[in-house]
Order: C-alpha cells, then structure tokens, then sequence
C-alpha cells in the first residue's frame, strides 16, 4: 500500500510540474512545414528552400573538398560524419531526433523546433500568433544575428557575411491577407 501511495504521489508531482514546465520542443521535419508552405497562397517558401543551399548543406559534406577542409581543420571523422561540420550543415547538429540529416538545414533550423508550434503558427487570430511564440517560434528579425551562428569566422570556408545580400538568396515572404 504504502509503496502505491509513493508511486501515486510522484505521479502527481510529475504533472505537476509538467504543467508549469515545458516540455522541450521536438524537431518534425521539413515534410511536416511543406504540407502547409508549398502553395502559392502560403508563399511558396518551401520552394525557396528546396532550391536554396541550406537544402543541400549536408550533401556539400559528403564530397571530396568537404573531407579534405576537415583533414586540414585535424578532424578524424569525414566531414558529413563529424560533429563540428554537422552543427552548421544539418538542422539540429544531425544529432538531434527527428532530424533527417539529407534535409540539411532547414525551416527549423531558423524558425525553431516545431512541435509546440505547428498547429498555432498559421491561424489568423493574434491569441495564436502568440502563443505559436511563446511555444518556440522565432521569427526572422532581419539583424543577420541568428544566420551569424553558422556564417562567421569559425566556419573554414567564411568569406564574411551580409544580411542583405544573403537574405536575397532565401528571402521567403508570406503572402498579406
């Protein structure tokens, strides 16, 4: 008896706090934001990803060029298997679960773990604009800051970085209703 009380009251406690703590975002794929953002009337944004570099970023690891800038940098793992090249080229550090390293990087990649927000983030309504960004959703603030994670100095092949210039290559606009 007294041990079904203990499990009871830890049960209790874990919802408790599951109640006051969030559990941490999931990531859920790019399949998972096409199915909404393949249209026209959604912008066409995964489009914009398809054919951009972020799309293939994991591929680039697979080749060559990749293993040799990794030998140089005295890693001992091929690029597309080393962790210092993944943390850039795959959404997620190609560690993460959930996460298809062939899609390289990513809408979450940028925007967030999905999970929380998925079904809040495209509603029309303002109570779930904001709760899609107080569940994780990070909207682009056009700064270069978040992009600067991955495209600064650390990266062997940085040839600097502008916002503006870049942007222009993935720039993905929602349609205005």
């Amino acid at each position: 008896m007294r041990t079904i009380c203990c499990a009871l009251a830890l049960i209790a406690a874990a919802l408790l706090a599951g109640g006051t703590v969030s559990a941490e975002n999931k990531y859920v794929g790019v399949k998972k934001c096409a199915m909404c953002h393949k249209s026209a009337a959604t912008g066409a944004v995964y489009a914009v990803w398809e054919k951009s570099a972020h799309a293939k970023a994991f591929e680039t690891l697979k080749g060559k060029a990749a293993d040799d800038i990794a030998k140089k940098k005295g890693l001992t793992t091929a690029a597309a298997e080393s962790p210092e090249c993944l943390k850039c080229h795959v959404t997620g550090g190609g560690a993460a679960p959930g996460v298809d390293k062939s899609e390289g990087v990513t809408c979450e990649a940028c925007h967030g773990a999905a999970s929380a927000f998925l079904m809040l983030h495209n509603k029309k309504d303002d109570a779930s604009k904001a709760k899609a960004k107080e569940a994780g959703l990070i909207l682009p603030d056009n700064s270069g800051k978040a992009c600067e994670t991955c495209h600064n100095k650390q990266s062997p092949t940085f040839k600097g970085f502008n916002i503006k210039e870049m942007w222009a290559k993935i720039e993905h606009k929602l349609p205005k209703k």
